[in-house]
């Protein structure tokens, strides 16, 4: 088998505060005298309940971690480790979402906060050869109107370069909000021409999807794995092009799935949807995106050419440069062309 690590990939889904190392958490924790709960600290992933009282869980334990993060130089310090550790696992391409209304306290505004960011997006991409886009993302737990101030703050710096706005999204407990009262703020988002990215279907079921795609009109779907129980549905998204950022560690830790056999990520692909694997939030599920791309070969039984189209499809589902893709598509056909590893057996 081929190594993972070296095959040319795109990470579409992994949020600003989820992205920390455990390391890096502790040390900003000891900085700044927070005590965190043993949930951030402990090496096991979450294996929550897939209820409102579950989320409640996580969302406290995420809170927890956000809290260490108060400075620029702590914003600075998590964005290029995030893009050091893609660097590390073959990622050529890193989409990142923040919402920065979580740090804008320590360092003057919201505005500030994301230039912090994308400031750092550019200068750690360039360093180690990872291109960067930015997605703003809104929380389903605020009102409507900080979504539209969000939109058009990711308008402002909306832009094709690294380290630019790309991408406008929706995150948090899928339940909470009506999808439609944040419609307005999408549509801003791609007037501007930048991409629709909420989360759905994966608290929710493939009924939910259906308004996220008639209210919010995703270019990708966050999660989306549960399309699969409605076939029409599924084959409404498979033939709108429409790609599915699949964070199989976040759907086993959130209780939606058993476990990763029970995943269906077979299906998905089997059903035409183009698939681009994600990490999610690693810090509490403690697994990184080649962890989702090893369990796509041991549990689903995909092959290398399989693996490979895999990432093809999350380079050609982000907002990358041309160029970036363009060559991660041709050193992705050199990695399959390679000799596969010997066994141990």
């Amino acid at each position: 088998m081929r190594d993972l690590r070296l095959l040319p990939k795109a990470h579409l889904h992994v949020h600003f505060t989820g992205s920390m190392r455990p390391s890096t958490v502790a040390d900003l924790a000891r900085q700044h005298g927070i005590r965190l709960p043993e949930g951030v600290t402990t090496d096991a992933p979450l294996r929550l309940p897939a209820t409102s009282r579950g989320w409640f869980r996580f969302q406290r334990l995420y809170d927890a971690a956000r809290a260490c993060v108060r400075s620029e130089a702590d914003m600075r310090r998590v964005v290029s480790e995030v893009i050091a550790d893609d660097a590390a696992e073959g990622s050529r391409r890193l989409e990142l979402q923040v919402d920065p209304t979580s740090y804008a306290p320590f360092v003057g505004g919201i505005t500030p906060a994301l230039e912090i960011v994308m400031d750092e997006a550019r200068t750690a991409g360039r360093a180690m050869g990872v291109s960067v886009g930015i997605v703003v993302a809104s929380s389903r737990m605020r009102h409507q109107l900080e979504a539209r101030t969000l939109a058009r703050l990711a308008v402002k710096y909306a832009g094709d370069a690294d380290g630019d706005v790309m991408g406008f999204g929706l995150s948090n407990d899928e339940r909470r909000g009506r999808t439609s009262e944040f419609a307005y703020a999408f549509r801003m988002a791609r007037d501007a021409g930048l991409a629709s990215l909420p989360h759905g279907g994966e608290l929710l079921g493939a009924d939910h999807v259906e308004v996220v795609l008639d209210q919010l009109h995703p270019d990708r779907l966050g999660h989306g794995v549960r399309i699969v129980e409605d076939q029409r549905v599924l084959d409404r998204v498979a033939s709108a092009g429409i790609a599915c950022e699949v964070n199989p560690a976040s759907n086993v830790s959130l209780g939606v799935y058993q476990d990763d056999a029970h995943v269906p990520l077979r299906t998905l692909v089997d059903a035409g949807v183009r698939v681009a694997l994600g990490a999610d939030d690693p810090l509490l599920f403690k697994s990184r995106l080649v962890a989702q791309y090893e369990a796509a070969r041991n549990v689903h039984g995909f092959t290398d050419p399989e693996l490979a189209q895999l990432a093809r499809d999350s380079l050609l589902a982000s907002r990358a440069p041309r160029s970036v893709i363009d060559a991660a598509l041709v050193d992705i056909d050199e990695w399959l062309m390679s000799p596969p590893e010997p066994s141990d057996s």
